[in-house]
């Protein structure tokens, strides 16, 4: 594997102005847990090790429990293990992250507005976006699980 750049160290102020961004898009959107799902549900999507190390861990750390993190890939199959609330941002999520269809599609947009305000769904698709970020840097540069940024 050829050694990659050490991006988050040679642009500084990208790295703050993209940590801003992720902490006002979390803080808006008041649910923590549910905000570390969507990050862990993105980052899977995505292959971001380092995320996906990160994300479990903060999962952990806030009692989730292990059958919750270990199904997340599977949250469509795995019955009530997810609200309902929770299971319409994982939808949100995929469909931003992924864009199959060249777009997020209504129904699942709709899903999503019918479990959260339109602040809510501002700061849900500010989370997705900026996750999606990180994601996107951390696998071109094949940031390792683990490290530091």
């Amino acid at each position: 594997m050829t050694q990659r750049m050490k991006f988050w160290g040679r642009q500084p102020a990208f790295y703050q102005a993209q940590r801003a961004l992720t902490m006002a898009a979390k803080k808006g959107l008041g649910d923590p847990v549910l905000a570390e799902l969507v990050v862990l549900r993105a980052s899977q999507l995505n292959r971001c090790a380092f995320c996906i190390d990160m994300h479990v861990k903060n999962l952990r750390e806030a009692g989730v429990s292990r059958q919750r993190i270990d199904l997340l890939p599977a949250w469509e199959e795995a019955g009530d293990l997810y609200s309902a609330r929770e299971r319409a941002a994982l939808a949100f999520t995929e469909a931003v992250t992924v864009l199959t269809e060249g777009h997020a599609p209504d129904e699942v947009y709709e899903r999503a507005a019918a479990h959260f305000d339109e602040r809510e769904l501002a700061h849900l698709l500010a989370v997705i976006v900026a996750i999606n970020n990180w994601n996107r840097v951390n696998v071109t540069v094949r940031q390792p699980a683990g490290s530091e940024l």
